[in-house]
């Protein structure tokens, strides 16, 4: 039976899913954070620390928001850096980025829906 209520933390949860502590991927399937509706991940990221090669989700949906820190996503047509405390940016499946935090940051991202084997690295990012 699962529990009613659940209490945790998102850092320490995420840790063994390089942040990722809500969707399809935890077990057991009755724990109320094992989500085929969306996925959560809690990302504490060093200056200099980033994706090195271009990636996207196939359905799936993507919002990153900045909880500390300031972030840079890079998109075929666009670069956004987010830069103060709520800052966000939404991006669409089908969409590829690569990122980088520029100085030590911490990112809240939420996907939906959450799917096994959605995301997918595409090619190295153009220098």
């Amino acid at each position: 039976m699962s529990p009613n209520v659940v209490v945790g933390n998102a850092l320490a949860e995420g840790e063994m899913r390089r942040g990722w502590f809500m969707g399809h991927f935890l077990t057991p399937a009755d724990d109320p954070r094992s989500l085929s509706h969306l996925e959560m991940k809690w990302a504490v990221h060093k200056a200099g620390e980033g994706r090195p090669e271009w990636a996207t989700n196939t359905e799936a949906t993507t919002l990153s928001i900045l909880i500390s820190g300031r972030f840079r996503i890079q998109f075929p047509d666009q670069e956004v850096v987010l830069k103060s405390e709520g800052d966000y940016v939404l991006w669409l499946p089908g969409v590829a980025h690569y990122w980088c935090a520029e100085i030590d940051s911490t990112i809240l991202t939420i996907r939906w829906p959450s799917i096994p084997g959605d995301s997918m690295n595409l090619k190295s990012k153009a220098n």
